[in-house]
């Protein structure tokens, strides 16, 4: 799919917000929650995401959903990372 594809799909879940976003390259965002359910498929580079017990890290192509209110962090890979997120 191209990127106005997945956000047509990210509309069509009821998402909203939706937008491109680019890390630079090993940045961390510690602990923290959002109000909301966030979105975020993967477009190049990869994140790595802990939350609820569980580290698991996602590449081009892949998708995870953030529950609202669950605690997590996040790093960035060595080569950055460029993914597409929204909220509801």
């Amino acid at each position: 799919m191209n990127e106005k594809e997945l956000e047509n799909l990210l509309k069509d879940e009821g998402f909203s917000g939706i937008f491109a976003h680019t890390d630079r390259p090993d940045a961390y965002y510690p602990d923290h929650t959002h109000s909301g359910v966030t979105a975020h498929i993967v477009l190049e580079g990869e994140i790595t995401m802990r939350g609820e017990g569980v580290t698991k890290t996602y590449k081009a192509g892949e998708r995870f959903d953030v529950p609202a209110g669950s605690v997590h962090s996040a790093r960035i890979g060595p080569s950055g990372c460029r993914y597409m997120i929204g909220g509801k």
